[in-house]
């Protein structure tokens, strides 16, 4: 659920449902047993990678299945904290106002835009809460929290997405690579097509067809890598009231921008860019003259849908054009 709801709760939640552990932890495991025939040779290196394969894949179904669901329900004068395992049993804690002695919100190592509650009670214990959903009202809902605690001296954190800053800031501003390296990264892709080639003549073998088409494929590669190594330094989105500003870089090092603006856009959706819903969703808009612009990566689909949702407000995007 949303951190901002029209009641007078903040449901925060975390870990996924049974069904979608099912479906990572049956993958997992089927990927692990695919090394099993390695068991049954004699090639003792190949018992060895089997083992570490289906032990690795046990710890990690273990872990999927074995990790709780997290809810945290935040009223004016508690929190209730409930966790239950896959097909166990619901633990729940209430937290009363008056146990409550202060509140930080520290920022996430993995995602610049991802900020937890964490209280500290009057006995000295920590509590963590699960990942704040909207990301787009961050300072609200912790000048909320700290209010109805009345806990002082909280911090407000640095949120690049807050809905309070004139700009919304997606990505980091984008910076061409030096020559010095792009042509390092050219030599080593000609140095990896030459290798099978040299390889050969150095053992006295001769060359065979898939040598010699490494080579002018090698310089091909080299050349891409020279002339277009900039195009995967991503995008930089500065999301204002009226208009996005898209930064990014043409292959030779150039800066390149695009603005968009509300009557220009066709379609927003959230997009999974990647292999989690939790990690790697993006925004993605589709202009009425057929290009698209896909956002740096924001996080789970959550946070995207909030980014998407104030997206659509800034811009004036119509209902007919959002699917957030």
């Amino acid at each position: 659920m949303d951190d901002a709801t029209t009641s007078n709760d903040i449901r925060l939640r975390e870990g996924s449902s049974i069904a979608q552990r099912l479906v990572v932890g049956g993958s997992a495991a089927a990927v692990a047993l695919c090394f099993t025939p390695g068991l049954f040779t004699h090639d003792i290196l190949e018992v060895i990678i089997s083992v570490v394969a289906l032990l690795s894949g046990a710890a990690f179904v273990g872990v999927v299945m074995l990790t709780p669901a997290v809810v945290w329900i935040i009223t004016p004068n508690e929190i209730l904290i409930g966790r239950q395992r896959p097909f166990g049993k619901l633990q729940t804690r209430v937290v009363g106002k008056d146990d409550i002695a202060g509140l930080q919100v520290p920022g996430s190592k993995t995602a610049k835009a991802r900020f937890q509650l964490a209280f500290t009670l009057a006995s000295g214990e920590r509590l963590t809460s699960p990942p704040l959903s909207d990301v787009t009202h961050v300072h609200d809902t912790v000048t909320r929290i700290a209010t109805q605690f009345d806990v002082a001296g909280v911090e407000a954190p640095v949120n690049p997405l807050d809905a309070s800053n004139p700009e919304m800031r997606l990505g980091e501003p984008v910076e061409p690579f030096s020559q010095r390296d792009i042509r390092i990264a050219a030599l080593i892709v000609v140095a990896l097509s030459v290798a099978p080639y040299a390889y050969r003549l150095w053992r006295g073998l001769p060359p065979n067809a898939i040598d010699f088409m490494l080579l002018p494929l090698g310089v091909i590669a080299a050349f891409g890598v020279y002339r277009f190594a900039n195009l995967v330094t991503g995008a930089f989105w500065i999301i204002r009231e009226s208009d996005i500003r898209v930064e990014r870089l043409w292959g030779n090092g150039q800066p390149r921008a695009d603005q968009i603006e509300g009557h220009d856009v066709k379609a927003i959706t959230v997009e999974r860019r990647g292999r989690s819903e939790d990690e790697h969703c993006i925004v993605v808009i589709r202009l009425r003259s057929g290009r698209r612009f896909r956002s740096p990566r924001i996080g789970s689909r959550n946070e995207a849908r909030a980014v998407g949702t104030e997206i659509v407000r800034r811009l004036g995007i119509g209902a007919e054009a959002s699917q957030i």
